[in-house]
């Protein structure tokens, strides 16, 4: 297989994982609310034909959709189908998204995988594509009309689970603590559900959210976000938000001299949220294996142009990481390698 990346420069790749993968299976697809059954996944050995398939992602502006682009690489590879990658460049870009993805698909294609960037904004696009391509909606959660399968997880639980861990250091009848809660683009495809678990979850606590700030996911608003935040006036004794948010918020708390007076939590892991919570400087984030996940939607894809797609909605169980319990072994599955670059054409 050839790669084509970034800059042209190659990485060194980490050991495929073993053959089966643990996953969460819905026992009604497209559910979130669902139960969920534990199971291991075997993915196919290789695929019948060189496939083609498009994936299009929402941005590739931090390190999440970095490690779900390294999974799929690695998935793409060992399977023998090549992909083209197209990134709509952030959350505000829908029709940037819908034109790429239709364009990608016009050039050939056997499947379409979609991190969208709205969650029922595509639904015209994906159902007119549906009729020639199966599309299966990768980590973003996508309204379901067109879809063949949906490989993520629950961003309800991500929120709730954020949630849940400040509830457990503030419950019901302490001393109240002040957040500054930082949901992401409003409008996106996840937000809504992240927030909803996360608003639910501190409900049950002395913690009240104080200020909430919406935005793009790129670093440069977030610090905007942040700066506003801590000049309002508000006081708060927490940041809590995306992992661009808890990225910036430790230097900029640093600088202000504040970072023993206000705690950082993100509601998802990235590289620099792992080595925050590693030095102390973010209390907690849960991780949902992005690169499994990148994985699992590329093998869901062969098996849907195959015809062998049986698991329809799936993906890794969603795990707390705080700075007891960090380790190596959160890394398997979570982050792509340092010097893992985006590739955006396998073939």
């Amino acid at each position: 297989m050839q790669r084509i990346i970034a800059c042209f420069l190659m990485f060194v790749p980490l050991p495929l994982w073993a053959d089966g993968w643990a996953i969460e299976a819905h026992v009604t697809p497209f559910d979130y609310s669902s139960a969920t059954r534990s199971q291991t996944y075997n993915p196919l050995g290789k695929a019948r034909d060189n496939w083609t398939i498009c994936v299009s992602y929402p941005h590739l502006k931090d390190a999440y959709w970095l490690s779900v682009n390294y999974g799929m690489v690695e998935e793409a590879e060992r399977l023998g189908v090549g992909f083209r990658l197209v990134e709509a460049g952030g959350y505000p870009n829908l029709d940037r998204q819908i034109e790429q993805i239709r364009d990608c698909v016009a050039k050939g294609a056997d499947a379409l995988v979609v991190g969208t960037v709205s969650f029922d904004g595509l639904t015209p696009t994906v159902l007119d594509l549906s009729r020639t391509v199966p599309v299966i909606a990768a980590v973003n959660d996508i309204a379901d009309p067109g879809v063949s399968a949906k490989a993520g997880v629950s961003w309800y639980e991500m929120g709730a689970m954020a949630g849940r861990f400040i509830a457990a250091r503030h419950p019901p009848g302490s001393p109240a603590v002040q957040l500054a809660w930082f949901p992401g683009p409003k409008g996106a495809g996840w937000v809504s559900f992240v927030e909803a678990g996360f608003r639910e979850a501190v409900a049950q606590s002395s913690a009240r959210i104080a200020i909430t700030k919406y935005g793009d996911t790129g670093r440069e608003i977030q610090v905007s976000l942040v700066e506003e935040t801590l000049d309002s006036g508000i006081e708060v004794d927490y940041l809590v938000g995306s992992a661009p948010t808890a990225e910036v918020a430790v230097s900029i708390l640093r600088a202000r001299g504040l970072s023993d007076q206000i705690s950082i939590v993100s509601d998802y892991m990235s590289h620099a949220v792992f080595r925050g919570i590693r030095r102390g400087r973010i209390l907690a984030a849960p991780t949902d294996f992005p690169i499994l996940q990148g994985k699992l939607a590329i093998e869901m894809a062969v098996r849907a142009i195959e015809g062998s797609l049986d698991i329809r909605h799936a993906g890794p169980k969603i795990r707390l990481v705080v700075s007891e319990t960090v380790n190596e072994d959160d890394l398997v599955g979570t982050l792509a390698p340092a010097s893992f670059i985006p590739v955006f054409e396998v073939e």
